[in-house]
């Protein structure tokens, strides 16, 4: 039993490997709430994590260790995530009355019902969900597995870095763990039950649908920015290296919004409607309440408000840190730039606190 889902002392620091860069995050809290006490976003060389997979365990490891110089944190253990198509879960009932041990004693002698891999290549865990609607002398209890190469990989980066790895989670509760920090800044007038997030990266977009703080959905599409970069590289004949710059720094020609610009953010919106399709064709939803936007496409101002017209949702962009306090050292400016990138990271920073209000 690994930890995916069992709460540990802190401190941790909140390490999110994607595909192409590494976030630390590191939080602290105290009367006056939550602080935000160091961060950094460093990039990967390219190819060493591919579709969240980790490719090249050393290129990981000396990424992370210059982003720990970069945001300057003290810490020595972390927080990280796999993916979610890289993890099964399963609600199973087990005796109300089984404590951990007997509880984890009989899933390992029954986990082969429930994991369609060799019980040796997985790392499994499980969390009491609470009382079961089918047997009253039951519990529900959530069983998450996943190949233990995916977790192994991602502690040794850590480890060869000179972090200790107490925590390995899941993505995706890591942004339900995030998200719970946003749900003020959304339009109270109406109920808002239903939340869906959108993560849209350099190379993936995953829809995770929160329902009531609880995950009911998620779903991972090879769609991102990286595509507006290379449309910018080959019409303009960049680099991908001036490519990136130029997005983000402007001074590109006259024709980039109508030509380049514009298009990418209506490929955007129709990749979004088409996840909320699936979502709706497989559940028995049929709309949410509102839209949250993260990941580096989300910082792109002209998109909410595309977002919100098209899909005839309220939609707001993630900052998790607009309630929190800020180091001297942190840089204000840049945090708020990358605010939407850190949502995996935030949520993974949030479980150096055991007291289970996040």
């Amino acid at each position: 039993m690994l930890g995916f889902l069992k709460k540990k002392k802190p401190p941790v620091l909140g390490v999110d490997i994607s595909s192409t860069t590494i976030k630390l995050l590191e939080l602290s809290r105290s009367v006056k709430g939550l602080k935000v006490e160091s961060y950094a976003v460093f990039p990967l060389p390219a190819n060493a994590v591919v579709e969240r997979n980790i490719v090249d365990a050393d290129a990981v490891a000396n990424t992370i260790r210059a982003a720990l110089l970069r945001a300057k944190s003290k810490l020595l253990t972390a927080a990280s995530a796999v993916t979610g198509s890289a993890v099964i879960t399963k609600i199973i009932q087990m005796d109300a009355d089984m404590d951990d041990d007997a509880m984890e004693a009989q899933i390992n002698l029954e986990a082969d019902q429930y994991i369609p891999y060799p019980l040796d290549e997985v790392a499994i865990d499980f969390s009491v969900v609470g009382p079961s609607q089918i047997h009253n002398d039951q519990n529900d209890v959530l069983l998450v597995a996943c190949r233990r190469e995916n977790v192994d990989l991602r502690v040794d980066a850590l480890e060869q870095a000179g972090l200790t790895a107490k925590i390995i989670d899941i993505e995706a509760h890591a942004i339900e763990r995030t998200v719970s920090l946003l749900e003020d800044r959304l339009d109270q007038s109406k109920p808002v039950n239903s939340i869906a997030v959108f993560d849209i990266g350099a190379t993936m977009t995953t829809l995770s649908v929160i329902v009531k703080g609880q995950t009911v959905y998620t779903r991972e599409q090879l769609f991102g920015g990286r595509q507006l970069t290379e449309e910018v590289q080959r019409r303009y004949g960049l680099s991908i290296e001036e490519a990136g710059l130029a997005k983000k720094q402007g001074g590109l020609p006259d024709d980039y919004q109508a030509e380049v610009l514009e298009p990418f953010l209506d490929a955007v919106v129709q990749q979004l409607i088409r996840a909320l399709q699936f979502f709706f064709s497989s559940s028995q939803y049929n709309d949410v309440d509102a839209i949250i936007l993260a990941g580096g496409v989300a910082a792109m101002p002209e998109l909410p408000e595309l977002v919100a017209q098209k899909l005839d949702t309220q939609t707001i962009v993630a900052n998790p840190f607009s309630n929190m306090l800020i180091s001297s050292k942190v840089d204000v400016e840049a945090l708020e730039k990358d605010a939407p990138a850190l949502l995996i990271a935030c949520g993974l920073a949030l479980r150096s606190f055991d007291d289970g209000q996040y």
